[in-house]
């Protein structure tokens, strides 16, 4: 299939209603289409000093970190700062009641004293390119969607496979502008990956929940881990013997700081944004699972927090936990704000209006594209219920942890009751290696409180029709009494109890596979599933499969409406720039925040009755010494900084460089009021938080002491 044109990212002309700050734009294709904007915009750098495959570049000192956020090299000794609440788990892996790395922090004082993180690893990116033709090679305009779907399947494992031979690489093609553009993205992984630095939860957590994507924030959201590799360089498992990575580049680190108006560049892999969706897509999450997810999350952290106030044990077991369920949940609520704020929905409307006159005013596009938005809003507005209904079962029904622990071994228990061979005691063996894992960060307690609370909501919250059948005959069974009902299956279960479920395993035998077939657990877990795979899913999947193709056909027909306009392609966590400037913004009539704050604001929110706000003493006392060294700035020292880059998650931990390619930041969030900016950006609204360079080197300096950290990085004053 012949190329569509305008597929690809157009010149920007005079009067294009896109704003320098907004956008997620592809490296590769910086020096066709953006390089001069950014100049004109203070960038002092090359296209090629961003991103190369001829030269070392900006790219070589961002990584992937983990699964989800993005980590850059600071030092030639592999050291890699990323953010606090990205290597949050891993803290949490180490810590102990007797070690509280969560509460105390830690720092290796030495190469010995790292702490290596089994399965955690960094990926760099080794090079892009744009595959589109080979992609489509064999799709016709006339082929069925399931069918030009297997047909670039094909093509893109052919691609992956070529891209590779012969190395220790791997790749992926990965669709741009809904499937109508392809790029190939060849990735290097290193897995030693070790804990270096990371604060108390008082500096890099500092305001929790409460602060969590609001703005001002005084949060010192760091942590520093170390790459390690073999005597060669080249990635390796993890060996004692292994040595400090030497990256190929590391940013050097401004201390000149910030001020209002100053570039900035965000580098790094946002996850996903959804620009170009229709009004009716965002109406259906406005109107069903947004609100739904945030009730229903109100809950569980309702009980959460509760027990975490009982014990430095559970505070402990349920901080990654809690953490992870309240950042959708405080985000989800901004979004309804920032959303209705801009008028997303009925500006979506106002564009399909012109959008339809477009394509009625032409046969060849009525022939095209004619139907299209009727065709999506049916199946969108026939899923609805659906929606809802799959929210409350995986945000309610599987919210308790021992449903969802039980369904882990579903299919051990129907292996077995087919009759026990060793393959089955095999499947019990793999079973147990993850147990220990799962009851060092559980509290029996806790989740009963959980199973009674959101079985309860369940019940209440959505119609009979679409509740699991088990369900319905427990709120009968036991009259509405939830508590009584958890009660009941945690003193009937043993997926709550370590000792008994490992005994279980040890010797698998057909009568523990009926026990475990009738358990309570299990039995929910599998009525959930029933109701999914019997109701919920067909109801999803009727039309679902013509979604795609027609977000598709959206996509390229806005693209031929506005040729004058530049597109940039939605977050699909793969590397992009955003580039924008220091700058502060208006949230409501009368307020007008300023772009930054400082440690003074971290002692006037100083509260020792409230674990989030306990500023560490030792901070207290550097401060009251005004004890800031080189990290000082009008005789305070910067803790956050605000820009309007247009970030997304995944973009956690990236760096935010200057206009001469120094690191002036991590970026760690967004605010309140700007987190719709996944599926729209506005200009004047939306900004990214990061971490002030300044304060995290301040932490490592002269909180921790670790100035031989400082010593590796190259500091530019």
């Amino acid at each position: 299939m012949k190329k569509l044109s305008f597929v690809l990212i157009f010149l920007l002309l005079a009067g294009s209603v896109l704003r320098a700050e907004e956008g997620m734009w592809i490296p590769l294709l910086l020096k066709k289409y953006k390089i001069e904007d950014m100049k004109r915009a203070g960038f002092k750098l090359t296209a090629e000093d961003v991103y190369s495959v001829n030269q070392v570049c900006l790219k070589d000192a961002i990584v992937i970190f983990g699964g989800g956020c993005t980590g850059e090299l600071i030092s030639g000794e592999g050291l890699l700062i990323t953010n606090h609440h990205c290597g949050y788990g891993n803290i949490q892996k180490h810590s102990t009641v007797e070690h509280d790395y969560l509460t105390d922090g830690f720092w290796a004082m030495s190469k010995g004293e790292e702490l290596p993180n089994p399965g955690l690893s960094v990926t760099f990116l080794v090079r892009i390119e744009d595959v589109t033709d080979a992609s489509l090679a064999g799709v016709t305009a006339t082929m069925a969607s399931a069918e030009r779907e297997k047909t670039i399947q094909l093509n893109s494992a052919k691609i992956q496979s070529e891209a590779i031979k012969g190395t220790s690489y791997t790749a992926k093609v990965t669709p741009f502008f809904n499937g109508n553009q392809f790029f190939l993205f060849v990735y290097e992984s290193y897995t030693d990956v070790r804990l270096v630095g990371a604060p108390p939860s008082a500096i890099g957590k500092f305001g929790g929940e409460t602060d969590n994507w609001m703005w001002p924030r005084h949060t010192g959201d760091f942590s520093l881990f170390r790459i390690y590799a073999g005597a060669d360089n080249r990635p390796a498992a993890y060996s004692p013997s292994n040595v400090p990575y030497k990256p190929k580049k590391f940013l050097p680190i401004s201390l000149k700081g910030v001020e209002s108006g100053d570039f900035t560049m965000v580098f790094g892999y946002p996850g996903r944004t959804t620009e170009y969706i229709p009004s009716f897509v965002i109406e259906s999450q406005v109107n069903y699972s947004i609100p739904a997810s945030v009730d229903l999350r109100t809950k569980r952290l309702d009980v959460i927090m509760a027990a975490m106030e009982t014990s430095p044990e559970i505070r402990i077991q349920y901080s990654a936990k809690k953490s992870g369920i309240a950042n959708s949940w405080k985000k989800n609520q901004g979004v309804l704000l920032g959303l209705k704020k801009v008028s997303a929905i009925q500006r979506k409307i106002e564009f399909e209006k012109r959008f339809q006159e477009w394509v009625n005013a032409d046969p060849g596009r009525i022939a095209q594209y004619g139907t299209v938005l009727d065709q999506y809003k049916d199946i969108i507005t026939k899923q609805a219920p659906f929606e809802l209904a799959i929210t409350y079962a995986r945000e309610a029904g599987e919210a308790p942890e021992i449903i969802g622990f039980a369904g882990r071994f579903a299919s051990l228990v129907d292996l077995a009751l087919k009759g026990i061979t060793p393959e089955v005691q095999k499947a019990a063996d793999n079973n147990k290696a993850s147990i220990a894992a799962y009851f060092k960060d559980y509290d029996a307690l806790t989740d009963q409180k959980l199973l009674s609370v959101m079985m309860e909501a369940y019940t209440k919250g959505i119609t009979p029709d679409f509740q699991p059948e088990l369900l319905k005959k427990i709120a009968v069974d036991f009259k509405g009494d939830f508590g009584k009902y958890a009660s009941s299956v945690f003193e009937n279960s043993v997926f709550d109890n370590q000792v008994e479920l490992m005994s279980l395993l040890g010797d698998f035998n057909s009568k523990s596979a009926k026990k475990l077939a009738n358990d309570p657990a299990l039995l929910m877990f599998k009525s959930i599933r029933k109701l999914q795979s019997e109701l919920i899913n067909p109801g999803l999947s009727r039309g679902q499969g013509q979604v795609p193709e027609l977000q598709r056909l959206y996509m390229k027909a806005q693209m031929e409406m506005q040729p004058e306009k530049l597109f940039y392609p939605d977050a699909n966590s793969t590397l992009r720039i955003s580039y924008g400037k220091v700058d502060g913004f208006a949230p409501v009539d009368g307020i007008q925040y300023r772009y930054f704050s400082t440690l003074d604001g971290i002692i006037q929110k100083d509260n020792p009755q409230i674990y989030d706000y306990r500023v560490p003493e030792k901070l207290k006392q550097l401060y009251a010494a005004k004890d800031y060294g080189q990290y000082a700035s009008n005789n305070t020292v910067p803790v956050c900084f605000i820009a309007s880059n247009h970030t997304s998650g995944g973009n956690s931990g990236s760096p935010v460089i200057n206009a001469e390619g120094q690191l002036i930041g991590i970026n760690f969030d967004r605010n309140w009021e700007g987190t719709m900016s996944d599926i729209m950006y506005d200009p004047d609204l939306c900004r990214n938080i990061s971490l002030d360079i300044r304060f995290a080197l301040f932490i490592i300096d002269k909180f921790a002491g670790a100035k031989h950290l400082i010593k590796e990085m190259q500091l530019v004053r």
